[in-house]
């Protein structure tokens, strides 16, 4: 029963105590592997060790601490985990294929339909569409199916003492002790290989930052209730910049001898360009958008928007987000993607993904880390750098871009 659960033993007076600044959703950006030091000493106990000054500063009791780290040790899954994420190790066509696939279609649709009152409440409250808080839920635990079972704790502490993205998943770590001493027992705490918990996948900082109440009981329970789940989606979204009445973006068609150089206009400026939605509606009549070519020119092109931003908040991959916002959108009744991929174009592998973005920084066009995984800023260093050398400035790293960058001086 839920009184016998978490929300149960916590009380909502504990819950609102926590004011702690929170992380994405359950967000992957741009990371290095990571690696467990080897020596005489036992690394991961001397994290632990070191993690109690920071711990009792905080208020938690050295019994909740000993309690949560007896007798644990790291877990070499969720270490090899971290480099396999599918949204950057797989073609993005496969990706959505994936995210999308008719099984999971189906399950939105029933959910879209078992839950349509509370979703109704839902749009009114914060102005996220049902689309896309039923793309999250299907994506994260394909509506529920999937929660997880990990130990967080377990989980967290792995990933802390690796130094995984560097101080992210400490901080976590920390936040979850709290909800210990405010009282969750470890049954409860259980979620992904890292660390999210709930239908719809939050950390710990981001469940006590944006947790709400949908289901008007009083508490909130993103474990149990979906109606609480999707409300603290929602309100996790519309403080994250989701802006009411804007769509994520849409398929769009490209006028013959387009050119390439045109990235972000207004909709009436789209429009005045040639590009027309895929399914014949008109433009929006405010707003702007970026053109958004996830597998280069040859394949399908997207206008979106700032909300389809908002999406990455929680998800740094491009292909997570537009795997969210499709199946979002087939679940509602939606079309599916109407331009075929250039599946015939094998995708880079890890190691020329990684020469690609070190060529590009030694070029001046990106300096972020070369770890082989693309997003936004990649995307954004090989459009300049396609421009400077006169290519279709589609912003793909392919092999072709790879090939310009080992001739360019």
């Amino acid at each position: 029963m839920k009184g016998d659960g978490i929300i149960g033993r916590l009380g909502r007076a504990v819950m609102v105590a926590f004011c702690f600044l929170s992380g994405a959703g359950a967000s992957f950006s741009q990371t290095p592997e990571p690696t467990v030091t080897q020596g005489e000493h036992d690394p991961f106990r001397s994290f632990v060790d070191g993690l109690w000054a920071e711990a009792k500063a905080r208020g938690i009791s050295r019994s909740v601490f000993d309690q949560a780290f007896s007798g644990l040790s790291p877990d070499s899954k969720v270490l090899a985990l971290t480099r396999k994420q599918s949204e950057f190790s797989q073609p993005i066509w496969s990706y959505v294929a994936a995210a999308a696939s008719p099984a999971r279609v189906a399950r939105g649709q029933e959910a879209a339909r078992q839950w349509s009152a509370a979703l109704d409440a839902i749009e009114r409250s914060y102005g996220v569409p049902r689309t896309i808080l039923l793309g999250i839920w299907g994506m994260e635990t394909n509506f529920g199916a999937a929660k997880g079972s990990t130990d967080v704790i377990r989980a967290l502490a792995t990933l802390a003492a690796a130094r995984y993205r560097g101080e992210f998943f400490r901080g976590e770590l920390l936040v979850a002790l709290d909800l210990l001493q405010a009282g969750l027992s470890r049954a409860d705490l259980t979620g992904s290989w890292a660390g999210a918990m709930g239908h719809t996948q939050f950390m710990p900082s981001s469940y006590v930052k944006y947790r709400a109440d949908g289901d008007g009981d009083g508490v909130s329970d993103i474990w149990l209730s979906v109606a609480d789940a999707l409300a603290s989606t929602a309100n996790y979204l519309r403080q994250n910049g989701w802006q009411p009445g804007l769509p994520w973006g849409f398929e769009v068609e490209l006028p013959e001898g387009f050119d390439f150089r045109h990235h972000r206009h207004s909709f009436a400026r789209w429009a005045e360009l040639g590009v027309g939605r895929r399914n014949g509606e008109p433009m929006p009549r405010q707003g702007e958008a970026t053109l958004f070519l996830p597998a280069g020119a040859r394949g399908p092109a997207f206008l979106v928007t700032g909300n389809y931003d908002v999406i990455k908040s929680y998800n740094s991959s491009d292909a997570y987000a537009l795997g969210v916002a499709h199946l979002g959108d087939l679940a509602l009744g939606g079309p599916p993607i109407q331009a075929r991929w250039p599946s015939d174009e094998p995708m880079l592998a890890k190691d020329h993904r990684e020469e690609l973005q070190k060529r590009l920084g030694a070029l001046g066009f990106y300096s972020g880390e070369a770890d082989g995984r693309f997003g936004s800023k990649t995307r954004e260093a090989v459009r300049r750098f396609q421009l400077e050398r006169g290519l279709i400035a589609d912003g793909y790293a392919s092999w072709a871009v790879l090939k310009e960058l080992r001739a360019a001086r």
